[in-house]
């Protein structure tokens, strides 16, 4: 039976911990697991909501839940009402571990059956509807091991700056536990303002996503420290071409993923020595891993064929909590791409997100990339919008350099892209609704151009 308390305990005073303290990381999983041993010898295993926002308390919390075999759902504790109501309506929680106070209404629920010790990790915030997807230990090792084989590594140093409760800080924490490696955790902000552990970082994972990269690469004394790192996994958002370049301009080893909260983070990655040496994709697939690419009746598509990509993975959920998938053998994802002859990954972009103008078939990140390639934005995402001529209108909300117009950037990407494929309406925004992982929320940016003035058209 799985007890990470133990493997705590047996870590003693070891230093594995950087920028937190071991010792009170142990005492506070002691203190949350005896709290649910007592409330377990009343009959009842309670369900768990942690939000807690210090990292001794959150991981304390983590390895004494799963020590109990309770299960135990992990939440952003910076969501608002309406979030919290959502999640107390999907949980109905027993136990609240929480820095904050939560204020919702009390309600009764209606009792429930017992549920096994599962991990739920939240996704989807950033589409106004949070799930959770339902994880193990087991799974959650699963990821470990093929990260671990993919690199040839005995043992797995991270440096987290990313939400514990993210999927992608979770796993960082779990590589280094379960491997017997270290762990250095510093709030992002902390990061940028330029506060650094002095420690050597040459054997240490960075994990990040792309806007992170991009803001710490405007700091030449940040770009240095960054270029130090064994390896800088990047993820949680499509990267831009002209940030790739510039990363590997200034010689970071830079490892580009792909993988998902379903999927206990990525399943594919492109190795740091890839990278450098000009290659952008999403690498070659995970050992615990299998993508299939299938066309639209499901049937198997042959090497640079482009089609929906379904994935098999050890490490893949159980479902969305409450609910239990049927079949985990073929997971199919939104997201459109194709593997070459060397069996790496190439993500073309999200189903859902494809345009369709004019009866082309427009996928956005493209768009983008071109756009972004001006060096007239500093952030830029294009939608389509209803247009009763058409059926989607291409439009390009962005956030410009210095005093450049739509006008500027259209007619520096006239020849760069065909003319279906150039944006017909332009809004400029102080900044992008982006979620802490830097997705786009796409269901403002369509408030937003709801909101625009028709002038935006040129």
């Amino acid at each position: 039976m799985v007890n990470p308390l133990n493997d705590l305990r047996n870590l003693g005073l070891r230093d594995w911990l950087i920028g937190g303290d071991s010792l009170q990381l142990q005492q506070l999983a002691e203190e949350f697991y005896l709290e649910l041993i007592n409330f377990c010898a009343s009959g009842t295993t309670p369900k768990i909501i942690l939000a807690e926002r210090q990292p001794e308390k959150f991981l304390a919390g983590f390895i004494a839940a799963c020590s109990a075999n309770c299960p135990v759902f992990l939440c952003n504790p910076d969501w608002g009402t309406q979030e919290w109501e959502q999640v107390f309506d999907i949980v109905q929680p027993d136990i609240i571990w929480a820095t904050e106070v939560i204020n919702i209404s009390p309600k009764i629920y209606q009792p429930q059956s017992k549920i096994p010790n599962w991990i739920m990790i939240p996704t989807g915030g950033s589409s106004g509807k949070i799930k959770f997807a339902i994880h193990t230990w087991d799974t959650l090792v699963a990821s470990v091991q093929g990260f671990k084989q993919y690199f040839n590594l005995n043992y797995i140093n991270s440096f987290c700056v990313l939400p514990l409760y993210h999927v992608s800080g979770l796993m960082q924490f779990m590589r280094s536990f379960t491997t017997g490696g270290k762990l250095a955790i510093l709030p992002f902000k902390s990061l940028e303002s330029g506060h650094i552990y002095n420690i050597d970082i040459s054997d240490f994972f960075l994990s990040l996503v792309p806007t992170q990269l991009q803001r710490l690469l405007q700091n030449p004394n940040l770009t240095n420290w960054l270029s130090q790192f064994q390896t800088v996994m990047l993820g949680g958002a499509p990267a831009w071409d002209e940030l790739l370049e510039k990363a590997r301009f200034h010689h970071i080893r830079l490892a580009p993923t792909y993988g998902m909260t379903e999927t206990a983070s990525q399943i594919a990655t492109l190795k740091p020595d890839d990278f450098l040496g000009g290659k952008v994709n999403s690498g070659q697939i995970l050992p615990h891993a299998q993508v299939i690419i299938r066309n639209q009746n499901g049937e198997i598509l042959d090497n640079n064929q482009l089609g929906n990509i379904t994935i098999q993975a050890k490490s893949l959920a159980l479902g969305y909590y409450p609910n239990l998938w049927d079949n985990r053998q073929n997971f199919s994802v939104d997201d459109i791409g194709f593997l070459d002859e060397q069996g790496y990954l190439n993500i073309i972009g999200r189903n859902s997100d494809k345009i369709i103008s004019g009866g082309e078939n427009i996928y956005p990140c493209e768009v983008e990339s071109v756009i972004r390639t001006t060096q007239m934005v500093n952030d830029i995402c294009v939608i389509g919008v209803p247009d009763n001529h058409w059926g989607q209108a291409l439009t390009a909300i962005y956030v410009p350099k210095e005093a450049y117009t739509a006008l500027h950037i259209k007619t520096a990407i006239q020849d760069k892209l065909c003319k279906f494929k150039i944006p017909k309406h332009w809004i400029s925004v102080p900044e992008l609704p982006r979620n802490s992982q830097g997705k786009i929320n796409r269901q403002q940016l369509h408030q937003i151009a709801g909101a625009a003035p028709s002038t935006v058209k040129i």
